[in-house]
C-alpha cells in the first residue's frame, strides 16, 4: 500500500481522507497534524511515497527516503524553495476545474465592478452622495490579463463573452481565440498601452517579483485599474499607492499582499482607491483535488507524464 502524507489545512485534510477512502482505498492518507513528534521524526516518514503540502518540511530527502512525488495543494509553487528539494523529485502544482472557476468568477466579479465604477459608488454612498457617472459600453472597455496559462486563458474566455476588447500577455504567446495576443519582453509596452483594466495572473519568479512597479503603472492609459490575482511579491505598494494619488489609477483590487496577512496599519487599509480581498479569489476544491491528483498518481505509475509538472529551473 502507498502512503500519501497531507501537509495543509486540517479541516480541508479530513475532506481529502473521506474521498480518498472512498474513490480509492488502495492508498494510505495520513494528516501531518495527527503525527506525534515528540520523539523526533515519525516512523511513518519513511514509507511516505507522495507528498500533498502547501508548504513542504525541510530536508525531505534525508526525512522521506521513499517520496516519489512532491504536489502543491495550490496552483503554484512559488512557495518551494526549489533550490532546497532533490534534482530528480518531480514537483507538481495543482490543476483542477474547481480552483480555474473560482478564479474565473473572482477575476469576472472584480472586472465587472471596476467596469461599472463600483469601487467609486462605495465611497460616494459613505458620504451620502447621490451622483452618477457616465456608463462605458463594454465593447470601449479594454481588458488585458498578464499571464496565458490555464487561469488567464479560462479567464479571457469569460471575459469575452460580455463584449470587452481583451488582451493578452506571456513570454509564450499562447493566446485563446478572440483575445489579441502580446508576447515578449518587447511586446509588453503596447499591450499595457491597451489595458483599461489589467489583471495580473502571473505567476512569482524571479524576472516578476517587483514587476507591478511605477514604471509599469505609467505605460498603462491614465484612469486605468489594477487587479491582482498573482502573488503579493510581485506588487511594488508605495508605487500603487503613488499612482492612484495621482489620479494615473483610478482603482486597484488585491486578493494578495506582502506579507499575508496586511499589517493592521498598512496604508493600503484605508485608501479609496484600493479594494481587499484577504487571498480567497480561488481555493483548491476536495472533490475536484482529490480526482486531480488520482488522476496524476495514475499517469506517474504508468510512467506517463502528470498534468502541473513544472521545470525546477524555471520555477514553474
Amino acid at each position: 500500500m502507498k502512503t500519501i502524507l497531507y501537509k495543509s489545512e486540517p479541516v480541508r485534510g479530513e475532506h481529502w481522507q473521506k474521498l480518498l477512502a472512498d474513490l480509492a482505498p488502495e492508498y494510505r492518507f495520513v494528516q501531518w497534524n495527527s503525527l506525534d513528534f515528540s520523539d523526533g521524526d515519525p516512523e511513518i516518514f519513511a514509507e511516505v511515497d507522495y507528498l500533498v503540502a502547501w508548504v513542504p518540511p525541510e530536508n525531505i530527502a534525508q526525512r522521506m527516503p521513499q517520496l516519489k512525488v512532491l504536489f502543491s495543494v495550490g496552483a503554484g509553487v512559488d512557495q518551494f524553495d526549489l533550490t532546497q528539494l532533490p534534482a530528480s523529485l518531480p514537483v507538481v502544482r495543482m490543476v483542477e476545474p474547481g480552483l480555474t472557476q473560482g478564479m474565473v468568477e473572482y477575476v469576472t466579479l472584480a472586472v465587472l465592478a471596476l467596469h461599472r465604477d463600483l469601487p467609486l459608488y462605495l465611497q460616494q454612498q459613505k458620504q451620502s452622495l447621490w451622483k452618477s457617472h457616465p456608463v462605458v459600453s463594454a465593447n470601449k472597455r479594454r481588458i488585458g490579463v498578464l499571464g496565458l496559462g490555464e487561469l488567464g486563458q479560462a479567464t479571457l474566455n469569460m471575459l469575452k463573452n460580455f463584449g470587452f476588447e481583451c488582451h493578452g500577455w506571456s513570454r509564450s504567446g499562447n493566446t485563446p481565440e478572440g483575445v489579441t495576443g502580446w508576447a515578449g519582453v518587447e511586446q509588453l509596452p503596447a499591450f499595457l498601452s491597451h489595458c483599461d483594466i489589467m489583471v495580473c495572473l502571473l505567476p512569482l519568479t524571479p524576472q516578476t517579483r517587483g514587476m507591478l512597479n511605477g514604471e509599469l503603472f505609467a505605460r498603462l492609459p491614465r484612469g486605468a485599474a489594477l487587479i491582482q490575482t498573482g502573488r503579493g511579491q510581485q506588487l511594488v505598494a508605495e508605487d500603487l499607492l503613488a499612482a492612484l494619488d495621482s489620479g494615473h489609477l483610478r482603482a486597484s483590487v488585491l486578493d494578495v499582499t506582502d506579507p499575508e496577512p496586511l499589517p493592521l496599519e498598512d496604508a493600503l487599509w484605508s485608501h479609496p482607491g484600493v479594494w481587499i480581498t484577504p487571498h480567497i479569489a480561488s481555493q483548491t476544491q476536495p472533490e475536484t483535488a482529490v480526482t486531480a491528483l488520482l488522476a496524476n498518481l495514475q499517469r506517474y505509475e504508468q510512467g506517463q507524464p502528470m498534468q502541473g509538472e513544472i521545470d525546477k529551473t524555471k520555477g514553474y
